[in-house]
Order: C-alpha cells, then structure tokens, then sequence
C-alpha cells in the first residue's frame, strides 16, 4: 500500500508515543485498517539539533525553533505530509508554506512536582536543588521558594527521571501531560496549581503542522477540536506579545467554561523578584470571528504585560 499521510515526527519516546496518538486518529479519520496503519500513515523519524545538543539551554543554541527546524524543512520538501509538535515547542511565527492545520484535545496542562523523597512542592528543604531547563518554571519558582538551587535538566523523559533517581537533583519539574502520555503518572508527586506555575503557552496541546495547501484535508478536520484550539490561539497570541520563547519567563493559560474563555497570562524576572500579571475574557464562543478575537485577547494581555514590566522586562 502507497502512503496516503506520512507522519514526520522527532525520534524522543514522548514524541514517538504522541505521534502514535495522532497516527491512529488519522488511521481512524482515513478508514485505514489496523493492519495496514503501518503502511498507509507511516512515522519518519527525524532527529532534531534540539535533540542532538542535550548540555545547554535552548536560549545559548539557538531557542526553541530547534526541535521544529529540521521537520518543517522535511515538510517543506515534501518527504512528510504532516509534523506533529508539542505546541509549546512551535515558535509563535509558522514559516512561509506551512501552518498549524489542527490542535487535538488537550492533555493536563499543569505542572508535575517530582521527587524522590518529597511529597510536595513546599515539603523542599532549604537551598534544595530543583532540576528545570525552562526559564518559566525557574521563575516561578524562585518567586515562591528564592532560597532554591536551580540547577539546568535537560533530555528525555527518561534521562530526567533518571538523574533524579541517581541523585543529582532533590526535585525536577515536568510536564503532566507528558507524563500522562508516556504512563509515568505514578512519579508525579504533585500537580502544582496554576495560580503559581502558570504553564507556557500551548502546554498539553499537540499542533499537527502541514503545508499551507493541505489545511482543508478532510483528515485534518477531523483532528481538530476547536476549544482546545481557541485556548491555544488566546495563549499563542499573548506568546508573541510578549517574544515568547525559551528566552523570556511567560506563561499563559486559557480556559473555556459557560460559554466564555479565560485567559491568564503573565512574565517574570527569571531569578523570580518580579512577576506581571494580567487576566481577561471573550464570550460568544460561536461567532464567526471567535479564534481572531482569541488571538486578540491574547495579544491585548500581552502588550499590557509587557507595558506593566517596562524596562524591566526580560528577554531584551
């Protein structure tokens, strides 16, 4: 059987189980046979720079766009039909020829507390070393604990998980999402509130990426769920409000209840001494107009983020 969508994909276990995820859908979506899964919505695997360079942050290599990078270039030359991301992975601009087609439903966008020997997050001791290559989570985290160490964790899944266990770290902070996919939840100690770690932007989403001319593929719509999508566009809009990347401590986080969406957005020092904070809603969830005014939302918060920081800012 000739492949009717290939599926480009990084090569990491948590990318590989995502993108399983979505290769059935499409199966699914296609009337693909589970037989023929395998032939007709093949995984090509592609290592990323972002993959390769484990002993830095993203922000001295380059920023996030590095695990992205090479599977758009694939994209782009046609040897896949569709990539599928971690949203908060995909920089707030799309490259020319190619869009996010669909947002499936939303895994838990919270932020996991794991640990060896502590129950909570506010069970750490003092001067505790806390495993986090992210800005935000160190910002948000200083904010509340500044007498931490934080110290720079990156790798897969399992390589964090395991450091953790070899004692290198008291604490390392994760995505819950993640976790969840891989079938990890029983490490996860404490989902922390998202009053005080507010996620990035896209946190639990997945973007299927493709080409521009494939955005109307019945397949694709098929993937698409429109809350999770108007949430990701309110918080993708304050992200590039506010140059959002592994450069600046953002957060931001939409929920959809009653027939109105809630944004939270906010930026931090990264050493945790300041934070700025702003919250606003649209309602009317059906209109035409609904994913710009999202967007809008965002955007507006953003700016007022960034006006409140002023010179303060950071990510200059």
């Amino acid at each position: 059987m000739a492949p009717l969508v290939r599926i480009g994909t990084r090569r990491s276990k948590l990318a590989l189980t995502q993108s399983g995820m979505v290769q059935r859908a499409i199966g699914r979506a296609l009337g693909v046979a589970d037989a023929d899964l395998e032939a007709a919505v093949p995984l090509v695997e592609i290592v990323t720079t972002g993959d390769r360079v484990q002993d830095r942050r993203l922000m001295e290599i380059g920023g996030k766009a590095l695990f992205t990078k090479e599977i758009e270039e694939a994209l782009l030359d046609g040897r896949v039909d569709v990539a599928v991301h971690s949203m908060k992975d995909v920089p707030a601009e799309q490259p020319e020829g190619l869009c996010i087609a669909a947002v499936p439903p939303r895994e838990d966008p919270r932020d996991a507390f794991v640990s060896e020997a502590f129950a909570a997050f506010a069970d750490l001791p003092m001067g505790a070393r806390l495993g986090t290559a992210s800005l935000r989570r160190q910002a948000q985290a200083l904010a509340l604990r500044p007498d931490l160490t934080i110290e720079m964790l990156r790798g897969n899944v399992d390589t964090r998980l395991r450091r953790l266990a070899g004692g290198e770290f008291d604490a390392i902070l994760l995505a819950v999402s993640g976790l969840n996919r891989l079938g990890f939840e029983s490490v996860i100690r404490e989902r922390l509130p998202l009053g005080d770690f507010l996620p990035a932007p896209g946190q639990g989403a997945l973007a299927l990426q493709t080409r521009a001319d494939d955005r109307g593929a019945a397949w694709v719509a098929a993937l698409d769920d429109r809350a999770t999508a108007l949430a990701v566009a309110a918080e993708r809009g304050a992200m590039t409000a506010l140059e959002g990347s592994c450069r600046t401590a953002v957060g931001a986080h939409a929920e959809i209840a009653a027939g109105h969406l809630r944004l939270t957005t906010e930026m931090l020092a990264p050493d945790g001494s300041a934070r700025w904070r702003r919250v606003g809603e649209i309602g009317d969830l059906q209109a035409a107009d609904a994913m710009a005014q999202a967007r809008a939302l965002g955007l507006r918060l953003g700016a007022e983020v960034q006006a409140a920081a002023g010179d303060q800012r950071v990510g200059s």
